[in-house]
């Protein structure tokens, strides 16, 4: 399967329009934003875990990063509330269930294979610190080599500096509204702009977002 596979494009998705698509497990359903491969594929999601859902023990050859954004997800090494932020490294090994159900956005097959420390920080406790700009907050989740994910808060109205990426950006709307340019993004937006895309990003409405610059190359 290819979907937005393209990495020189920018991608702009509204993912809380999209269908909810079964996986292989029963219980478990995706909201594909990128996927290059079948079950085994670089890939960007959002996974819904039913209540007692499970996948089978898996091995991820490419690493694992993710961000619960509702309930509780579990595995061999813990019990993961929203907020919780993970990485799992390169031919890391578990075997993912919730309880009482969940949804977390997952990317997979996207990790430096050198970068083998894993990330744990539940966002709900972490420090945030002070931005560049006037209403502007930020809380670091992870940086290696060029690549660095970062949660920021941006008070209605905030601007941030123009900036271009020369490694590509990628953004998910967790709450509130963003804007650019090119158009208005409420909660659940996905965007992934190209390296060297030059935009000017400010908050229509109290907002947070994920966002990773620097891993596109």
């Amino acid at each position: 399967m290819k979907l937005n596979t393209d990495l020189q494009k920018r991608v702009v998705v509204f993912t809380e329009n999209l269908p909810w698509i079964d996986s292989p497990m029963g219980g478990v359903q995706r909201r594909m934003l990128e996927r290059d491969g079948d079950e085994v594929a670089r890939a960007t999601s959002i996974v819904r875990y039913a209540p007692n859902s499970y996948f089978s023990t898996h091995t991820h050859g490419g690493g694992e990063e993710f961000l619960v954004l509702d309930g509780i997800f579990s595995d061999e090494q813990g019990d993961y509330e929203p907020g919780t932020y993970i990485r799992n490294p390169v031919n890391s090994r578990h075997t993912p269930h919730s309880k009482n159900g969940c949804t977390i956005l997952v990317k997979l097959w996207q990790m430096n294979p050198q970068d083998q420390q894993r990330i744990l920080i539940s966002t709900t406790q972490a420090k945030w610190l002070l931005g560049k700009v006037p209403g502007l907050q930020v809380m670091p989740l992870h940086k290696y080599q060029t690549e660095e994910v970062a949660l920021m808060k941006l008070a209605t109205g905030t601007t941030l500096p123009s900036n271009e990426h020369g490694g590509g950006e990628e953004i998910f709307v967790l709450e509130g509204v963003l804007k650019d340019e090119e158009g208005i993004y409420p909660k659940g937006t996905w965007l992934r702009n190209p390296p060297g895309y030059i935009n000017t990003l400010s908050s229509h409405e109290n907002c947070l977002i994920y966002r990773k610059i620097g891993h596109l190359i």
